[in-house]
């Protein structure tokens, strides 16, 4: 079994950027995760326009590949190596879409890694927006008490970030 097909959802998930507020995967990662040169992945986009309507794919502008290109590999020098098109972002639909579209038992296999990638990146980004939530309304009512009590709950709140941060100093 080759590295990719080893990588874990969570792997998989350090992949998926947020571009104009949706979760997507770049053209090249996706097509390295199905086995097949971008540019192939790209040609069968083409020839099946249909299935991609834009919730499904994105394509990056100047400006997000430019603030992107930290994570994108430095250009190689030579014929066949940099980057000529702006990449296509892929949903969550549109990987699937794209597996379809490949037809290869390699692609099918790793949406099934690419689904469940998405997922964990959604289900932590609820856990996440919940626990906010949570926490501004604790504040809001600890606002409320009077001087001492608010005391109080400073210092609770302080060993709970004591214990949940890093240890500093602790045996």
């Amino acid at each position: 079994m080759s590295k990719d097909a080893e990588q874990s959802p969570a792997e998989i998930a350090g992949r998926i950027f947020v571009v104009r507020g949706r979760r997507v995967m770049l053209d090249s990662d996706l097509a390295q995760l199905y086995g097949v040169p971008t540019k192939r992945l790209n040609e069968q986009v083409r020839r099946n326009q249909d299935r991609f309507p834009g919730d499904f794919l994105i394509s990056l502008t100047d400006q997000e590949v430019m603030r992107s290109r930290s994570q994108f590999a430095t250009l190689n020098v030579g014929r066949g190596h940099n980057v000529k098109h702006r990449p296509l972002g892929f949903t969550e639909h549109g990987a699937i879409m794209a597996a379809t579209i490949l037809n290869s038992p390699r692609a099918v296999q790793m949406t099934v890694f690419v689904v469940r990638a998405f997922v964990k990146m959604r289900e932590s980004l609820l856990v996440n927006a919940v626990l906010a939530r949570d926490v501004a309304a604790l504040k809001s009512r600890v606002d409320t008490l009077d001087a001492e009590t608010r005391k109080q709950f400073d210092q609770v709140f302080e060993a709970i970030l004591g214990l949940s941060g890093p240890a500093r100093g602790r045996q």
